[in-house]
């Protein structure tokens, strides 16, 4: 069992290595690959630290060892949110990106397994009387969220009760409950921890509401289009959980609140 579960590796990391000419064309039509790259979830990507630098994070370091394997040079698309992300691959603006799975946006783009698991979770006041997650989809109750992030899309879903309010960014959620005295901010667990050494007077809830899948997404398969593409993307996702890249990537960058996502099914 051990020797199958060797070859099975090593026969993804052969087709990751050695990419079909038409994957190449797929991911980089161009002949560069244009990476979406959301530095506004600080677990993937961080701003520059010069002006005119480039980012850096796990996401980067994914798409610099993509473009090349595929041989061909990477263009990194910065956005500071990943609803501007999503927005912009439906005008091309991007050839691969970096989003959580979410059935919603499984309808637009074509996403690889998870590469790595983050925790979403939410913030209250310190005189809030909430204690737990369970006690926030109560009526009266109003979330604020970044427009069109994973937890929008879940909460959009699973909330019953609690109100919804959407900022640009995911950046702007603490700032703005303080300021118009929302009831509860939902993020990245990361974020919010840094949110609240940043800023007196909030807590977060204990635990999480929900766990957030990230994967690499590419152009949506249409019929034949990008159909050799997408497979090689799953392909290369696995194989870069297997070999370690993701997790050494994860500790390279200090991010210790993101885990190695388990083995998804490449095909």
């Amino acid at each position: 069992m051990r020797l199958a579960l060797i070859a099975v590796v090593l026969s993804a990391a052969g087709c990751a290595a050695t990419p079909p000419r038409q994957a190449v064309t797929d991911l980089a039509p161009s002949g560069t690959l244009r990476a979406a790259i959301n530095v506004g979830n600080a677990v993937l990507a961080a701003r520059p630290a010069t002006p005119g630098g480039e980012p850096t994070g796990i996401s980067v370091d994914l798409a610099r060892e993509l473009a090349r394997r595929l041989g061909v040079p990477v263009q990194l698309v910065v956005f500071d949110a990943a609803g501007k992300v999503v927005d912009a691959g439906r005008s091309g603006s991007w050839d691969i990106a970096f989003v959580a799975l979410d059935p919603k946006r499984a309808a637009e783009i074509a996403q690889s397994p998870p590469y790595v698991q983050i925790e979403g979770a939410y913030l209250v006041k310190n005189d809030s009387p909430l204690k737990n997650n369970d006690e926030v989809d109560r009526k009266g109750h109003r979330v604020v969220v970044g427009r069109n992030s994973a937890y929008d899309l879940y909460l959009s879903r699973e909330l019953k009760q609690a109100e919804l309010v959407r900022t640009p960014t995911s950046a702007q959620v603490v700032d703005t409950m303080l300021k118009d005295n929302y009831e509860v901010s939902a993020g990245v667990k990361q974020a919010l921890e840094n949110d609240a050494r940043r800023l007196p007077g909030v807590r977060l809830l204990p635990g999480r509401f929900m766990v957030i899948n990230q994967a690499m997404a590419s152009q949506r398969i249409d019929g034949t289009r990008n159909v050799a593409g997408a497979r090689y993307l799953r392909e290369f996702i696995e194989e870069m959980k297997a070999s370690g890249f993701v997790a050494k990537a994860i500790e390279r960058h200090h991010q210790p609140s993101a885990v190695v996502a388990p083995p998804g099914d490449p095909k």
